[in-house]
């Protein structure tokens, strides 16, 4: 079968940028050396332009998960074009592809069924789907967002500033601009290539899947290190509106920080959250499966699944019926019309459903 012709820019770009990463970079480092304040460029850059795809083209724009203030929409556009992966509305096409016909080799633009290689970046360097560089009818919404359109139009103006010219000025200001663009501009934009798009291969291949095994997503709390907060990629892809991907607090993501410290300041609304039961109801789906994945070689499999079935069930409606109460109390809460026995209720369920849980934990552990 014949290969899809070669994207020459793109092919060019990706080669040029990684070796003069690992040639330019450690040469001037051994010949001149880089002061602190170049590095402190790096690692700001970096999250400047990490942010921006996952707060900006990722959570905010792709999903909707939020609502951002055009300054901070401004500043996300400048910092997608300092990341170099393309215009927001280009971006954002792919993305919802991607998620639409997950794992889908034909239509997934970057499935992770195709292989490391290709889901990391050998989707960008071949014509694999030539019609993506035309066809934005699945994101006419932001077609309509003024800032989008501007970045899109001015894209390649906007890479030569934010690449070449910012990292120039930085450098110019301290001093040495060619130590500057290499490592605030150069080095940074590979290192943040690279890590962004583990998100579309290692987070398909290496982790856990807590939430849903219907497609190749992965939790990775490592990986959250290396993509700003989006490691928790098997939670995203079947809670897509969130704009958490970690939603324990203590959970590595600095994308959700940013997103609620927006909040707080009156740069962000309308925070889209799943509700907690059907996070919880994900996880005691898979957990089942688990066990009957688990046990089915097993002579009495039936009647194991069967015993856990029905734990299941029980615990499935101990789930329910306690979120339930307690959303009730939270609304009556907000209308002041708290009730005593309604209270009560709540904790007497909380009590029964954490019991039920710690037998389900105990059932399901002895298959595990």
């Amino acid at each position: 079968m014949k290969k899809p012709p070669i994207i020459w820019l793109n092919t060019l770009l990706f080669a040029l940028t990684f070796i003069g990463a690992i040639v330019l970079v450690p040469w001037r480092g051994i010949v001149h050396g880089f002061d602190g304040v170049e590095w402190l460029a790096f690692i700001v850059l970096a999250y400047a332009s990490g942010l921006s795809i996952t707060a900006g083209y990722h959570r905010l724009w792709s999903h909707k998960a939020y609502k951002a203030h055009p300054v901070m929409r401004v500043l996300f556009a400048l910092g997608g074009a300092l990341a170099l992966q393309n215009s927001a509305l280009h971006w954002c096409s792919d993305h919802r592809v991607h998620h639409k016909h997950v794992d889908n080799n034909d239509k997934d633009p970057y499935s992770a069924k195709m292989g490391f290689w290709y889901s990391h970046i050998g989707w960008m360097l071949r014509e694999y789907q030539a019609s993506r560089y035309s066809d934005y009818t699945n994101v006419r919404d932001l077609q309509n967002d003024p800032i989008v359109m501007w970045q899109h139009k001015h894209y390649l103006a906007l890479v030569v500033l934010m690449n070449i010219g910012l990292p120039a000025f930085l450098g110019w200001l301290n001093g040495d601009i060619i130590s500057m663009v290499l490592i605030a501009g150069l080095l940074r934009l590979v290192v943040v290539h690279h890590c962004t798009f583990f998100i579309n291969s290692l987070a398909h291949i290496w982790g856990k899947q807590p939430y849903t095994n219907k497609n190749t997503a992965r939790d990775n709390a490592f990986l959250a290190l290396l993509t700003y907060g989006e490691g928790y990629h098997n939670f995203h892809h079947i809670f897509e509106n969130d704009y958490r991907n970690g939603i324990k607090w203590w959970d590595y993501d600095p994308t959700k920080w940013l997103i609620k410290g927006m909040s707080l300041t009156g740069l962000a609304s309308d925070l889209r959250k799943v509700p907690q039961e059907r996070i919880e109801a994900a996880k005691l789906q898979m957990q089942l499966l688990r066990v009957q994945n688990k046990v089915a070689h097993l002579p009495n499999c039936d009647e194991i699944i069967e015993k856990c079935q029905a734990e299941y069930d029980v615990m499935k409606q101990h789930l329910m019926d306690y979120y339930q109460a307690k959303k009730s109390l939270i609304e009556a809460k907000r209308k002041q019309l708290v009730d005593a026995h309604l209270t009560e209720q709540v904790k007497e369920l909380r009590l029964r459903f954490l019991e039920q849980q710690r037998q389900w934990k105990s059932l399901t552990a002895a298959y595990a």
